[in-house]
Formats: C-alpha cells, sequence, structure tokens
C-alpha cells in the first residue's frame, strides 16, 4: 500500500487559490465558495487549516452574502442555497458561525421549501434531492431545523426511493450514488433512518465497487472515481454495511489517484489533478480511518470536531 503525500497535498491546495489568473481558476469563478469548502476542509482534516489567513476568509465569504440572506458562489454572483451551505461550513470550519445573522440565512434556506417538502435550489425554482440534504444541513448547522416543515421534508426525500434501494434526483428519477448521499444524509440529520431497506441500498452501494481497481462508481457500467469514495463509502457507513466492501483496495485506488510530485488527488490515475476531487480523496481516506487524518462525520461532511462543537455542546 502506497502513502498519502499530505504535505503536497497541502502546498497543492493552498497554491490553487494563489493561482487567480489561471485557466482552473477562471473556470471556477461562479463556484469559488464550493471550492472553498472542498479545499479548507481537506486542509483540516489534514491538520493544516492554519495554512490560511482566517480573516481574509471570512471577509472574502461574507461579501459574497446577500441582503436576502443567501449567499453567491462569489463576489456579485447570485445567491444559491448550495453556495450558502459552503459558506456556512467554512464558517464552522472556524468557529465564527457567530459573524451571521443566522436568523436572516435560516430564513433564506427555509423560504425555499416548496409545499410537497421539496426545496427549490435558488429563486428560480430548480427542485432535486441535493437541495433538500443542502438546506436539511445547514439549518441544523445553524440549530433552525423548526423553521422548515421536516415531516413534509422527510416524505418527499422517500417519495424520491426506487426499487432498487436507491434514491434519484425527483420522484422516478435514476438511483445515483451522490444523490443516496444526499437522501441518506438528509434522513441522518432528522432521525429518519428507519424508513431505509440498508440491505437493499447496502447492496446496490457495495456493488459500485470495481472489482479490478477497488475504486467506487456513482451507477452501474460507470468508470469509478474518486469522488465516490465519498458519495458512495459515507452512505454504507451511515447505514451500518460498509463492512460490505473491500476498504483496502479502495484505499490503494483513492492513493493511484495522487500525483506525488506535484500534490492533488483525480478521478482516476493518470488524470488531471484539481481540488474537488483531492478533497473527496482526502474525505474518503478519512472515513476509512486511514493514519494521520482527522475523522469526518459522514452525513455533515465536516470534521467530526468541528460537528461535535457545533452540534453537541450548544
Amino acid at each position: 500500500m502506497g502513502e498519502l503525500a499530505s504535505q503536497k497535498h497541502v502546498q497543492f491546495i493552498v497554491s490553487v487559490e494563489k493561482k487567480k489568473d489561471s485557466f482552473e481558476s477562471v473556470v471556477m469563478e461562479h463556484i469559488r465558495m464550493n471550492g472553498a469548502y472542498w479545499g479548507l476542509t481537506a486542509l483540516d482534516l489534514l491538520g493544516k487549516l492554519h495554512a490560511v489567513d482566517v480573516e481574509e476568509v471570512v471577509s472574502w465569504v461574507l461579501q459574497c452574502q446577500h441582503d436576502s440572506g443567501g449567499f453567491g458562489g462569489n463576489i456579485g454572483h447570485d445567491p444559491h442555497v448550495l453556495h450558502t451551505l459552503s459558506a456556512v461550513q467554512v464558517l464552522a470550519l472556524f468557529d465564527q458561525l457567530d459573524v451571521l445573522d443566522i436568523e436572516k440565512v435560516a430564513s433564506y434556506v427555509a423560504g425555499l421549501q416548496n409545499e410537497d417538502g421539496s426545496f427549490s435550489g435558488d429563486m428560480w425554482g430548480e427542485i432535486d434531492t441535493r437541495f433538500s440534504y443542502i438546506s436539511i444541513s445547514c439549518l441544523s448547522l445553524l440549530h433552525r431545523l423548526d423553521k422548515i416543515n421536516v415531516e413534509k421534508a422527510v416524505n418527499y426525500i422517500l417519495s424520491c426511493k426506487n426499487h432498487d434501494g436507491g434514491f434519484g434526483c425527483t420522484p422516478g428519477a435514476e438511483s445515483h450514488a451522490g444523490q443516496i448521499f444526499c437522501c441518506v444524509g438528509a434522513l441522518a440529520m432528522t432521525g429518519s433512518l428507519h424508513h431505509i431497506d440498508k440491505d437493499l441500498l447496502g447492496w446496490w452501494l457495495c456493488e459500485r465497487q470495481d472489482n479490478k481497481t477497488g475504486g467506487l462508481n456513482g451507477r452501474p457500467e460507470k468508470l469509478p472515481d474518486v469522488c465516490y469514495s465519498w458519495w458512495a463509502l459515507s452512505s454504507l457507513i451511515m447505514i451500518d454495511r460498509v463492512h460490505w466492501i473491500n476498504k483496502d483496495k479502495l484505499i490503494n485506488f483513492i492513493l493511484d489517484c495522487q500525483d506525488i510530485e506535484n500534490g492533488g488527488i483525480s478521478d482516476r490515475p493518470d488524470d488531471a489533478v484539481d481540488v474537488y476531487h483531492t478533497y473527496f480523496g482526502v474525505a474518503g481516506l478519512s472515513l476509512l480511518e486511514y493514519p494521520g487524518l482527522k475523522a469526518i462525520d459522514p452525513a455533515y461532511a465536516l470534521p467530526v470536531d468541528v460537528v461535535n462543537r457545533i452540534i453537541l455542546d450548544r
């Protein structure tokens, strides 16, 4: 088994922020808030969150907030619940949630719930179970779940459950490991995991492991991808079926996707690295209890010590 090039990955993550004129930076401008969450959480799991300037990050996050209470993906970009959760998560990492007008943010998120219990992503009305997870996670971190109809939210998620045990983005949509994480995570946060057929879903998820490489994919007949080392693995952990996959083979797959010389992790071996896959690779290794990494919460996608500080200590 290889080793995690931790210091190289720290250097890669920090360098990404400094290359504002690079192609990668330009094409990610509209989702910089999400990129900040990926990179900073990876740094925290690696024990190197101090490598960034806290005041600078917090100041930038607040500049992305709108009068509605929601956050955009960057300064001057429209608010969306996806970026709003990332903003809350970044502030949570630094224990800086007190800089927020929590009621204002919570009202923005709660206002996106629809009559059937689903959530829209923004004012334009797209509906997806991703937004159900995001809204529930955000409000849970802010201790404001009482601002939504949780029962309706849970029932809508359950309406997206399929005959194979998985979940889709809307009722009747194809099961997908990313959507399954969102639905299982939301159900976990609301104390509703008893609604899941854990054996049926566990079988679908463990079938995502490729026998040759050990990597996980997101749907049948797709190539393995490091990011599913989070999306599928976290769900297996939440339903207590992670022992149904070969953990050592998955660890080796993630380590094989590293750029040992320049840092970063890619989707598959020898592909170009990026912050997204670097984070989910490190997060997957954390779930697999790889030595030297902080533990991560499989539902909140934040370090366990951060979640405990916010959820348990208040």
